[in-house]
């Protein structure tokens, strides 16, 4: 099931097809707007109970399910949880206006959409292919924890580890976005991301150039004060030969080497996924 799911949520995303209206955080943002505010999450008990109740409802319907109509069922919540977690189309959104931003010689835009990509970092760059390599690490940060981990957290825990991460990565981002001061939270995430970075990040290595590639991940995926963006971002630097010179523009150049890397990393996880369910590793 996690293959199968892995694969049509794949393709789904790829061609667009579920509406911004159903994607995950869409969803996340009506339940908290109904469920919680900017009073209620002061605590750590209740982030932790805005964080687990998602996962806790998936959990309880796979419950409900579990054996029904030769599992035709569960297979189908694998199939929706996966969908609704993989699609991201504003970040794709975001990440074209940046291109074509680049491509018209608009420095500005590419500063303003390079910064819309990622919240949790504002990107400081000297000049535009400084830029560039910038934003392709960011491109390198977002593949993780957008596609990656979430992946990693389907496979290895089902649809409730799927959605438990996307949840915590919501309140995460949503505590920088809105300047909520949430406890726990960045506890939560640190916690969540330090394995599945540094796993995934390996895969920078096996993708890309792998002397290079091992030697910046020897230096941070052991060290336990490294973050997980460190180790991600870093490794795929390291790991990919960035152009000196190309026909696309100089803020793109390094973007796309590393886009197509990270491209590269995700294609080999899913690889390994199939090779773990032909032996029945994963089932």
């Amino acid at each position: 099931m996690a293959l199968f799911s892995l694969l049509i949520a794949i393709l789904v995303e790829r061609l667009k097809l579920l509406p911004v209206n159903w994607q995950f955080d869409t969803l996340m943002m009506r339940y908290h707007k109904l469920f919680w505010d900017k009073k209620s999450l002061k605590t750590d008990v209740a982030v932790a109970v805005a964080v687990i109740l998602p996962s806790f409802v998936v959990f309880g319907v796979g419950l409900l399910i579990n054996g029904i109509l030769f599992d035709l069922p569960s297979l189908l919540l694998w199939v929706v949880v996966a969908l609704v977690c993989f699609s991201h189309q504003d970040l794709r959104d975001i990440f074209k206006k940046y291109v074509q931003a680049a491509c018209r010689g608009d420095v500005q835009a590419c500063y303003r959409y390079a910064g819309e990509l990622d919240c949790s970092e504002c990107i400081d760059a000297v000049d535009e292919r400084d830029l560039g390599i910038k934003v392709g690490q960011s491109v390198a940060w977002i593949n993780y924890r957008y596609y990656g981990a979430v992946a990693l957290f389907l496979v290895c825990f089902g649809p409730v580890g799927a959605v438990l991460y996307c949840s915590i990565r919501f309140y995460y981002d949503l505590n920088i976005k809105q300047n909520l001061s949430l406890p726990l939270i960045d506890h939560l995430q640190r916690l969540f991301d330090w394995l599945p970075s540094r796993i995934f990040s390996f895969g920078y290595v096996l993708s890309g150039q792998f002397s290079q590639g091992l030697n910046a991940w020897r230096k941070r995926a052991f060290d336990t004060r490294c973050s997980a963006k460190m180790v991600v971002t870093e490794t795929a630097l390291q790991a990919e030969s960035l152009p000196e010179a190309g026909p696309a523009p100089v803020s793109v150049q390094p973007t796309l080497a590393l886009l197509a890397l990270s491209k590269r990393n995700f294609t080999l996880l899913v690889t390994f996924v199939s090779v773990l369910t032909i032996f029945g590793v994963v089932s």
